[in-house]
């Protein structure tokens, strides 16, 4: 019997993940700027200059409640060094609001510049592609109509699998330019807390919480460099046995590291905050 189409069926499935980890790859490198041709990035321009209005609005606001809250009497204000310091607040807080999109796009530049550095290391992710053992594809083609019924029913189960593996994976990476694309918006308001010595607090937050997004893409690379070590190393295929043992087991071992991999890709902004302190 002609068993090509379940071997097709693994190929289509391992082809899905491989594609999808070669897109990761390339997004993990790739600026907020130059993603999708960087129409989206001029719409966050747009929403940043809107957003600088209210800012500015703000200023005002978290200045009054640092002096208020920094002064003990009405006698505070009368020393040149209270109202000094609340104006170097003041000060940079407008600088802040007015060049925050600058600042974003300078942090991700640095978390930017670990990312490459470690995706340089192993020049590429070739090694972590996954295809199908000649040895397996062998044992599936000599196996008889009867026998194949349990197998097409594990190869379909894997091949689902697998694929929506490879779909959680790319949209947790979409999910994080999306989240820079809000940081960069809203950047704006947050910024504008620097303004108070008691709302400060709020924009150093801010700004972690940012580097924590930038640097989870450090995170996804190492765990794609280890997946590659994973899957660069030979795979133990079962000598004894059923094919549909042989191919459960060869699977079951491919999806236990593709569920590691995505498991420390969605979970990478945990890594970052714990790893950090964010």
């Amino acid at each position: 019997m002609d068993n090509n189409w379940i071997i097709d069926n693994l190929n289509y499935a391992f082809g899905v993940w491989n594609d999808k980890l070669t897109e990761m790859w390339s997004l993990l490198t790739q600026s907020p700027q130059a993603f999708k041709g960087g129409t989206i990035w001029q719409t966050i321009q747009t929403v940043n200059g809107a957003m600088q209005g209210i800012g500015y609005g703000l200023l005002v606001l978290f200045l009054a409640i640092g002096i208020f809250r920094s002064s003990a009497s009405f006698r505070d204000f009368q020393r040149p060094e209270h109202v000094l310091r609340h104006f170097i607040y003041f000060v940079m807080a407008k600088l802040a609001v007015t060049y925050g999109i600058d600042l974003m796009v300078d942090i991700f530049t640095v978390c930017a510049g670990i990312i490459s550095t470690a995706a340089g290391s192993v020049g590429g992710i070739d090694g972590a592609a996954v295809s199908l053992p000649a040895e397996i594809a062998a044992a599936i083609e000599d196996v008889g109509f009867l026998a194949s019924i349990p197998l097409w029913l594990v190869t379909l189960l894997g091949c689902l699998l697998i694929t929506v593996l490879a779909f959680l994976m790319i949209l947790t990476v979409y999910g994080r330019f999306f989240k820079l694309y809000l940081y960069a918006a809203l950047s704006p308001v947050a910024l504008a807390s620097f303004a108070g010595e008691g709302t400060s607090q709020m924009g150093r937050a801010f700004l972690k919480s940012y580097m924590g997004v930038c640097l989870e893409g450090a995170v996804i690379v190492l765990a794609c460099i280890v997946f590659s070590a994973f899957a660069a190393s030979d795979t133990v295929v079962l000598g004894g046995g059923s094919v549909v043992t042989q191919v459960w087991g060869y699977l079951g071992e491919v999806i236990f590291n593709m569920l590691v991999l995505v498991g420390l890709v969605k979970g990478a902004d945990r890594v970052v905050r714990e790893m950090f302190g964010m």
